[in-house]
């Protein structure tokens, strides 16, 4: 197996991998060198379609763009979608294989090996360099056996490792030396060292901590990355982040809330909104009340259709959207969302839960039919709104009709997608990233408001953030040093 992969495994979960990996495949990109991120399973219902038809983790497809290259099924070979707390979808090589509990997958996992060292081994013949991410903690000694997400994987690939830990969350020292504490012989082997993510202040205050980890470990630090401002534009990949970070609120003129699903997926696709100088975006938590003075409420992507609709009942959300609807607000509903606002939807395969048919909140006469094949595809659709072209993605099971589609949202190749209300006050489709088109963003957002349009280009926000932090690792990185670690 080539040699030309170094890895990057956290202390916990939510350190900042993801950022870590992304940000040096930028740096290296400077260098001249040819990247490629990998992570051999994630957990996460953000997911970005590929070209070949598949689906991978949001943050590969993040890194991939960090990278320059277009995302792949190799990069994030097993992906785990959550349906519940003890269980999750499972895609493997990009094409769902399967619902599996917990315990179940722990034994599937013997099985998956020899799939996710394949891919990676695929990577590295294209690349001078595979910049692999761990998922959730290096340490996570209980679900050791069979591991292909963290020291399984290292050791059975003999990959070297970067531990990475967050300052930002506090008991920084003790998670580097508590993690190196809890690997085995063989995992220890292969630690090159360890680098510290979101310092604030006068890094010369921590050189206490680095001597105390020397001590304790023997491990070396390769450096200390402040705190880069320019990170929250880019996109997030786990759901709980949504409450973990916190968002300027600007004092828009557009208010745009968001009801936060249990099973929220696809959230990435409200990013550019929030760019918008003249737009407030907020996530609505279980338990509080849709604002009534919202101009654009959206029901977002769900992985589990159907029991988060029925939780949004339990919310009183059905309530509150029926009454910002008489206000005149409108309601955009994309992918499980444009699924709720219809008259009903049925899943008599089971396909997401065990719940085989629910009413669903009747504010499109379309009805939905859960099952089948799974649409992964980029689209270029053009706007029934008269928003100009756009491009996006599907990434849905089931199929949607009813008289509302006769007024579409859009159309893809001539064919009408989509729905919209009589009244135009209520829109749903199936299309994600929609709005990190900025013209039709720009056109969207109009039809709410008047409005000037502003300057933001989304995607030159994401590269311009992304160089940002390839320049500040360049700065507090001794990235020679780690390069130094691929044998």
């Amino acid at each position: 197996m080539p040699s030309n992969s170094l890895m990057f495994q956290g202390t916990g979960s939510d350190v900042g991998k993801s950022l870590v990996v992304a940000g040096l495949c930028r740096a290296l990109v400077k260098r001249g060198m040819t990247v490629r991120p990998f992570k051999p399973q994630n957990m996460s219902n953000n997911a970005a379609v590929t070209p070949d038809g598949g689906e991978i983790g949001r943050a590969q497809a993040l890194q991939a763009k960090a990278s320059g290259v277009a995302p792949h099924i190799d990069m994030n070979p097993v992906l785990l979608k959550p349906q519940s707390d003890v269980g999750a979808q499972l895609v493997v090589m990009g094409k769902v294989e399967g619902n599996y509990p917990a315990r179940d997958y722990q034994t599937k996992k013997i099985e998956l090996m020899d799939v996710v060292v394949a891919a990676s081994e695929r990577l590295q013949a294209e690349a001078d360099i595979v910049l692999i991410e761990g998922a959730g903690s290096a340490a996570e000694v209980n679900l050791r056996e069979n591991d292909i997400a963290n020291m399984g994987f290292a050791v059975a690939s003999q990959t070297p490792v970067v531990l990475v830990s967050d300052i930002d969350r506090g008991g920084v020292i003790a998670s580097v030396v508590g993690t190196w504490e809890l690997l085995l012989k063989e995992e220890r082997a292969l630690v090159a060292g360890y680098v510290i993510n979101k310092f604030r202040g006068d890094v010369t205050l921590f050189e206490g901590g680095i001597k105390v980890i020397k001590e304790k470990t023997g491990l070396t630090c390769f450096g200390v990355i402040p705190y880069v401002p320019k990170a929250a534009k880019l996109p997030q990949e786990d759901a709980h982040t949504l409450e973990n970070t916190k968002r300027e609120v600007s004092s828009g003129s557009i208010k745009i809330v968001v009801p936060r699903l249990a099973h929220i997926s696809n959230y990435d696709d409200f990013d550019p909104l929030i760019a918008e100088p003249d737009v407030e975006l907020q996530f609505i938590l279980p338990g509080d009340v849709l604002p009534g003075d919202a101009d654009l409420v959206i029901l977002p992507g769900s992985k589990t259709t159907i029991t988060d609709l029925a939780d949004l009942r339990r919310q009183g959300w059905d309530v509150d959207l029926a009454a910002h609807l008489r206000r005149g607000g409108t309601v955009l509903g994309i992918c499980a969302g444009y699924q709720m606002l219809g008259t009903y939807i049925n899943d008599q395969e089971k396909t997401e839960s065990e719940i085989t048919s629910i009413e669903g909140l009747a504010h499109l006469n379309v009805h939905t039919e859960l099952g089948g094949d799974k649409s992964l595809v980029e689209i270029t659709a053009n706007s029934a709104l008269d928003c100009g072209n756009f491009k996006g993605y599907e990434m849905h099971i089931g199929i949607t009709a009813g008289p509302d589609c006769d007024q579409p949202f859009a159309s893809v190749d001539g064919k009408d997608i989509g729905a919209v209300s009589q009244d135009g006050k209520v829109m749903g489709c199936y299309l994600h990233g929609l709005f990190a088109d900025d013209d039709f963003r720009h056109g969207f957002l109009s039809r709410l408001k008047d409005r000037e349009i502003s300057s933001v280009s989304y995607d030159l926000e994401v590269e311009q953030a992304l160089d940002a932090i390839a320049a500040a690792f360049e700065e507090a990185l001794d990235i020679d040093g780690m390069l130094a670690a691929v044998k």
